[in-house]
């Protein structure tokens, strides 16, 4: 019969689980900072890493189990499921590169919708004034999108928030906070993307593991 396998098929998934949880942490932290106001696909997409994260764990802990128990049965559905997260997070990767003009038309119809409501909604103005701060930005495109709202147009003003604080050039943010959020958004990308790529290796490193672990507990069952 075949030696206990131990852990080590499921142990690259275990990584890429708490790789996931932590980026789903972080991208959740960050985005909430950024985004003016939240959309559904806005808020889902850290939780979604979040949980896809918690999943990969648990069928990690899984996979253990069924290599501990020398379970063809238990390692099969492993990788079975490990590779079916795996043509998942290809398929969203994929489909997140198709549809980024799409996100951009979305971030612009929220930041103008936040705007528009600026001085009515509470929470809403908070938010823009600290997005406005914190990028060093004004209006959507740029400081005369402000101008296309009522009570701005009338006194020909912009919010406080788009001042420049000391400045000895110009008293207003040039850059429009659209430009502004793509280009941290960018920014971040080119941290996530080799943690992506480290996450899809250990992932298939550990469907690898988990096909000769299935062979080998295959090959001792035909010896006994």
């Amino acid at each position: 019969p075949p030696s206990k396998g131990g852990c080590s098929g499921s142990a690259p998934p275990q990584v890429c689980g708490v790789a996931l949880v932590a980026i789903g942490i972080y991208a959740q932290v960050a985005l909430d900072k950024a985004l003016v106001a939240s959309t559904a696909s806005a808020a889902g997409t850290p939780v979604a890493i979040l949980v896809l994260g918690i999943i990969i764990f648990f069928i990690s802990f899984f996979g253990c189990c069924g290599a501990w128990k020398e379970s063809y049965c238990m390692v099969t559905t492993f990788a079975v499921l490990l590779s079916i997260i795996f043509l998942v997070e290809v398929a969203a990767a994929i489909a997140g590169y198709v549809f980024k003009d799409k996100v951009r038309s979305v971030l612009e119809d929220r930041l103008w919708d936040a705007m528009n409501k600026y001085g009515e909604d509470k929470v809403l103005t908070e938010r823009v004034d600290e997005l406005q701060r914190r990028f060093f930005c004004c209006g959507a495109n740029n400081y005369t999108d402000w101008s296309s709202i009522e009570r701005f147009r009338v006194n020909n003003t912009v919010p406080q928030s788009c001042c420049r604080v000391n400045s000895t050039s110009s008293p207003l943010c040039p850059q429009g906070c659209l430009q502004s959020i793509e280009a941290w958004m960018k920014e971040k990308i080119l941290i996530v993307a080799p943690v992506a790529l480290g996450i899809a290796f250990f992932e298939i490193l550990g469907i690898v593991f988990a096909c000769c672990l299935m062979k080998g507990i295959r090959s001792g069952y035909e010896v006994m």
